[in-house]
């Protein structure tokens, strides 16, 4: 089964767009004002507290630019609200708690593995198959999407509950599961070619960058939509505090549902080592590496997936111009994180291809930092790669040409990576 065709939404998505446009002069065009969601999540929760650390700025940058520069149709606004709304009321949720229960946050956050490879490196694979092991903790699609309760009752997070082990977790009530078994559906319905690129499951670890998103600080606006102004203005920004409440929102995870350890995941983090080695701990960081002429196309077509459920007229040749030059920028910033001092020790290098044909080689390097892999572990992984197959979901099909793009281009934006990767570790391609 093949998926090529990113560049057409389905007929009947089309087909609700433009009908729905066609009644905007009756005053069915969906608001995007910073008041009127703040209005709406203090509505929905039944709260008003954001805590003290919240800071308007960043959604009205990002609503300014999405209501100017991203064109978005009448779903894509529909959605994006929605999803706003969303996170502040999870912002909400989570005051409740920390207020409620100020010893969530008195607690050290586990030391973590963090997996920070380009997109379309092999994270996912990676982090699902650590995932597999009983002693780590990642966030699950369900809880990523909402990761605190929707009914603040739900669970009982006093220490004296903790004390006498916590209930079942999730709760068979928890409603965030059925939100995220729906979110995915949606998904398939309306672009059935995106789980060829990157399958959704709603119990399976997605990305730890929607801990940022509810700072409404991390670069998951712009692979939606096309929001120059506020990635131009987010680049230059301190996001420390982002970082300090993606850090109180995992403390959070860490008590309802403890382990020992974190994995975690997420491209944006390799822009931003530096403050996760600042507000995280002990941390380890595990780098996917791939061929970037086969990785930046195959993210290039999954941001036009993207936008396509957004945006009318997203624009292949513009999506390549911004994502190009971020992923370099991004990289050097790795780069320059990595020469520093000791920090080359706190990496461990994953190679793609490595990753696809010989999987449990790749996790016995990474098992070196905690003693080896043990058969039972090794047992889980291959289970786990059974039950998973390699395109599962279909071909997903993308070439350079696709935006106009060609090696030299890559190359240019690319170049120092591509000599860090042959010089430091003997690789010309990962």
């Amino acid at each position: 089964m093949k998926f090529e065709n990113f560049r057409q939404s389905p007929f009947w998505f089309r087909g609700a767009n433009k009908c729905w446009e066609g009644t905007y002069f009756m005053g069915t065009r969906i608001r995007l004002d910073k008041d009127d969601l703040i209005r709406s999540a203090r509505k929905v929760t039944g709260f008003r507290d954001f805590g003290k650390d919240f800071n308007e700025e960043p959604l009205e940058r990002l609503l300014k630019s999405a209501n100017e520069e991203a064109n978005l149709h009448p779903i894509g606004r529909f959605i994006t609200r929605e999803r706003f709304v969303s996170l502040l009321s999870i912002r909400l949720r989570a005051e409740y708690f920390f207020n409620k229960h100020p010893q969530i946050l008195e607690q050290e956050l586990y030391p973590a593995w963090i997996i920070v490879g380009l997109q379309r490196t092999g994270t996912t694979k990676l982090q699902r198959l650590l995932a597999e092991d009983i002693d780590h903790r990642v966030i699950p699609s369900w809880e990523v999407i909402n990761p605190v309760p929707i009914d603040p009752e739900l669970y009982d997070l006093s220490p004296v509950s903790r004390l006498n082990g916590l209930s079942v977790y999730p709760n068979p009530g928890d409603k965030r599961i059925s939100v995220a078994n729906t979110s995915v559906k949606a998904l398939k319905f309306m672009s059935p070619g995106f789980f060829a690129i990157h399958p959704i499951d709603a119990m399976q670890p997605e990305e730890d960058i929607l801990m940022l998103d509810v700072s409404f600080m991390s670069t998951t606006p712009e692979a939606m939509m096309h929001v120059p102004t506020y990635a131009q203005w987010l680049e230059n920004t301190d996001q420390s505090d982002a970082y300090a409440y993606a850090v109180k929102l995992l403390k959070f995870l860490q008590w309802i549902r403890p382990a020992k350890r974190w994995v975690l995941k997420t491209p944006h983090h390799l822009e931003f080592t530096n403050l996760i080695e600042k507000h995280f701990g002990e941390v380890h960081f595990l780098w996917p590496h791939r061929n970037l002429q086969e990785s930046i196309p195959s993210f290039l077509s999954m941001v036009m997936y993207n936008r396509m459920i957004f945006s009318n007229g997203a624009d292949e040749r513009q999506v390549a111009d911004h994502w190009v030059r971020k992923i370099g920028y991004m990289l050097d910033k790795a780069i320059d994180y990595r020469i520093q001092g000791n920090n080359a020790a706190k990496f461990t290098d994953i190679y793609y291809k490595d990753l696809i044909t010989d999987s449990i080689g790749e996790l016995e390097k990474i098992y070196r930092l905690n003693g080896g892999l043990t058969p039972s572990l090794t047992g889980r992984f291959k289970r786990h790669e059974l039950e998973h197959r390699h395109l599962k979901h279909g071909v997903h099909q993308y070439s350079m040409a696709d935006f106009g793009l060609t090696a030299t281009e890559i190359d240019t934006h690319t170049k120092r990576y591509g000599h860090f990767i042959s010089e430091h570790y003997d690789r010309k391609e990962a």
